[in-house]
C-alpha cells in the first residue's frame, strides 16, 4: 500500500492544478488595460498574440485625469522584436504631462525618442530620448505636451525607423 500512496498523491496534485488552470483562465485577467497600457501576460505580449486590447480612460472618456507636471500619467509602451511599438498611436490632452514607460521585450536594443513630429523623425539632437533600452528592460522618460502637435516617437537604432518603428501622439484640446 505504501508504494501507491505516491501514485495516488500525485494525480491529486495534478487534478488540483487542472482544477487552478481552468478556474484562472475563466476569471479572465486582473492586469489594468488601456490606451498605453499594455498587457504583460496577454494579446499583444511576448506570450499572447495579436494586438493589445482594452482600454482606460483617455482624453475626453469618463474619469479621465490628465496627468500634470507633479502628477505625470504613466503610459506604458512595449517595443517589440518585430520593430514595432504597442501601442503606435497615444492621446494626450494639450498641455498633459506623460510619463512614458518604455520596455523592450525582444532581444534587440531599441531606443525611444518623443517630441515634435518633424524633430523625431530628424533624430534631432537634444530631442528627449532614451537610449539603449536592452531585452526586458524598462525605461521612462516625462514630456509634456504643449501646443496642438504633431507629435511622434520612434525608435533611432539602426534600421528601426526605417522598418517603420514610429508611432504617433494625438493631442486633443
Amino acid at each position: 500500500m505504501t508504494r501507491r500512496a505516491p501514485l495516488w498523491l500525485g494525480l491529486g496534485l495534478v487534478a488540483a492544478g487542472l482544477v487552478i488552470l481552468v478556474i484562472g483562465a475563466a476569471a479572465g485577467s486582473a492586469w489594468p488595460v488601456g490606451p498605453g497600457v499594455a498587457n504583460p501576460i496577454g494579446p499583444g505580449s511576448m506570450m499572447g498574440r495579436g494586438p493589445v486590447t482594452g482600454t482606460l480612460p483617455g482624453p475626453g472618456s469618463p474619469g479621465f485625469v490628465p496627468g500634470s507636471a507633479a502628477s505625470p500619467r504613466v503610459v506604458q509602451i512595449i517595443a517589440t522584436s518585430r520593430l514595432r511599438f504597442v501601442p503606435e498611436t497615444v492621446i494626450v490632452k494639450q498641455g498633459e504631462t506623460v510619463t512614458f514607460e518604455v520596455t523592450s521585450v525582444g532581444p534587440i536594443t531599441h531606443e525611444f525618442m518623443v517630441g515634435p513630429a518633424a524633430d523625431v523623425a530628424a533624430d534631432t539632437p537634444g530631442t528627449p530620448e532614451i537610449a539603449d533600452i536592452g531585452m526586458m528592460q524598462r525605461r521612462s522618460l516625462t514630456y509634456t505636451f504643449d501646443g496642438p502637435g504633431p507629435f511622434a516617437f520612434a525608435c533611432h537604432a539602426t534600421g528601426h525607423y526605417e522598418a517603420g518603428m514610429l508611432g504617433t501622439i494625438a493631442v486633443v484640446p
